[in-house]
């Protein structure tokens, strides 16, 4: 029986209970604690070391008042590097390949920032709702326009990680398939595609750091517009 491509992005289930709570919990366990030695290891240096550059990065622009996010954007994005990169394992489920889950991590973070800036400053937060010098005719469809537009942002978030490790796990398995395929027939064109196969191996993960980046750097920018 032959398998869809599809099926890789099933959520396995073990007797009924469904391991994607395992494939989330995993990654916590690998972190290396930290110490409160004055001379560490070399991988929670380089770890430390990642993180203040990372901090350094997204909240410059931002005031003090959104620092109070440093902690839970760094997590986050750390996490979403480590869940992908597990899922390029052999054998492996790769969560961010599902819409539910990266809509779970998206929404409850937008609209915290929205409810923030309704909080703080609603007057500067609705104002984003109408461009300064806007024409008298315009200004209802201008505020239908950012409504929605404000609306979309959360959905833009869980689609664009979805749809880019969905692609990319596609066509991973495509080019392994012909790669096994072609082994007996055409060896020498089966060593060529195992080899684009590692480097878009690598290409896949250099996508994963850069998409949970963008995803963090875009939550700090609206965090950014409501603090």
């Amino acid at each position: 029986m032959m398998l869809s491509f599809f099926d890789q992005f099933m959520s396995p289930t073990y007797m009924g209970v469904p391991l994607i709570a395992l494939a989330i919990t995993l990654p916590w366990i690998l972190y290396p604690a930290p110490t409160s030695r004055w001379v560490n290891n070399r991988l929670l240096t380089l770890q430390g070391w990642f993180i203040n550059r990372l901090n350094q990065q997204i909240f410059l622009p931002i005031n003090q008042g959104g620092h109070k996010w440093a902690i839970l954007l760094t997590s986050l994005m750390i996490f979403l590097i480590t869940l992908i990169i597990l899922g390029l394992l052999p054998y492996t489920f790769t969560p961010t390949t599902q819409l539910s889950l990266n809509m779970a991590f998206a929404v409850p973070l937008w609209l915290a920032t929205v409810i923030i800036g309704m909080r703080n400053q609603p007057t500067a937060a609705l104002g984003h709702l109408l461009p300064e010098g806007t024409p008298t005719p315009l200004i209802p469809v201008l505020i239908i326009i950012e409504t929605i537009s404000l609306f979309i942002r959360p959905l833009a978030l869980g689609v664009r990680l979805t749809a880019n490790f969905t692609a990319g796990h596609l066509l991973i398995q495509l080019i392994a398939t012909a790669a096994f395929v072609l082994l007996p027939m055409m060896p020498t064109v089966a060593i060529l595609t195992a080899t684009v196969l590692f480097l878009l191996t690598l290409l896949e993960v250099a996508v994963a750091m850069i998409q949970a980046y963008v995803f963090v750097l875009l939550l700090s920018l609206y965090l950014q517009e409501n603090v």
